[in-house]
């Protein structure tokens, strides 16, 4: 019997992506947040897993409230259930380095990964062993959302064809991050639910991706002319690699460079087509 997944986010970059990947793997269904906290118990019985993909711009931009933190409004809720709860948190709750493990020093820096950190200890609490927690570097991936005007976060990809339109393109240096594709991130999350995993994983490539490479794989599509120019001084040019170990040793799948390469290229072809 398929497992039975819902995920909250219906209009979320995240959201969109898993559902399509997940869809024809698991018995799944995929509500905004007000939907979900409406339904009735008895819908909720045999689910296997909830993922929440959606959020607000109060918990991202302020002071860490209850009413403003989904998640722990979506644990409550599940609580006297016997579904898993998977939690996506961000790589920015632990210090900025090279190689950071699950038991690396958090130092969150802003309201949103401090209120990241605030969330997972809810949970841990709310739901001991029922609690999935992602620690996640950055997604690459298209996002298909019809309220992407209303997105709160701007990731990289996002500025990067947002820039692209306006005839720019950033020379990126030596700065390097960790990317993951929404591809392979969905793999990661079929394979943890297979393997019923709660508990604490960084979810990453593991190695340091060159932002003028990834750009590179991004713009291969683009025909139209451009502009080079340096990164503005008020950009945040913060280098980092999260180590994912833990999380390859439990679901044991290959995660390459040239994985992240070829979903790239994907992904430059998908956007300079539509945008002919």
């Amino acid at each position: 019997m398929k497992k039975k997944i819902i995920i909250i986010g219906k209009n979320s970059f995240i959201g969109i992506n898993l559902f399509k990947y997940l869809k024809n793997k698991f018995n799944i269904k995929i509500y905004d947040y007000r939907k979900f906290l409406n339904l009735s118990p008895k819908l909720l019985f045999d689910v296997d897993y909830v993922i929440n993909c959606s959020s607000n711009k109060q918990y991202v931009k302020k002071k860490y409230s209850e009413k403003n933190d989904f998640d722990f409004q979506i644990s409550k809720k599940i609580k006297d259930l016997k579904c898993k709860m998977i939690f996506l948190t961000s790589r920015k709750i632990y210090k900025l380095g090279d190689n950071l493990n699950e038991s690396s020093k958090l130092k969150p820096n802003c309201n949103y990964s401090k209120n990241k950190l605030n969330t997972e200890k809810k949970l841990l609490k709310n739901l001991k062993n029922r609690v999935l927690i992602l620690r996640i570097s950055n997604l690459i991936g298209v996002n298909k959302s019809k309220n992407n005007k209303k997105k709160i976060h701007k990731t990289f990809i996002d500025v990067f064809f947002s820039n692209v339109q306006r005839g720019i393109i950033f020379n990126n240096g030596k700065i390097y991050k960790d990317f993951l594709s929404t591809n392979k991130f969905s793999e990661i999350i079929e394979k943890l639910i297979n393997k019923k995993a709660v508990g604490i994983y960084n979810v990453s490539l593991g190695k340091k991706v060159y932002l003028n490479k990834l750009v590179n794989w991004l713009n291969l599509f683009n025909k139209n002319e451009y502009k080079c120019i340096n990164i503005p001084k008020s950009y945040k040019t913060e280098c980092f690699y999260l180590n994912n170990d833990k999380l390859m040793k439990k679901i044991n799948i290959k995660n390459r460079l040239i994985d992240l390469e070829k979903d790239c290229i994907a992904i430059s072809k998908f956007f300079f087509n539509k945008n002919k």
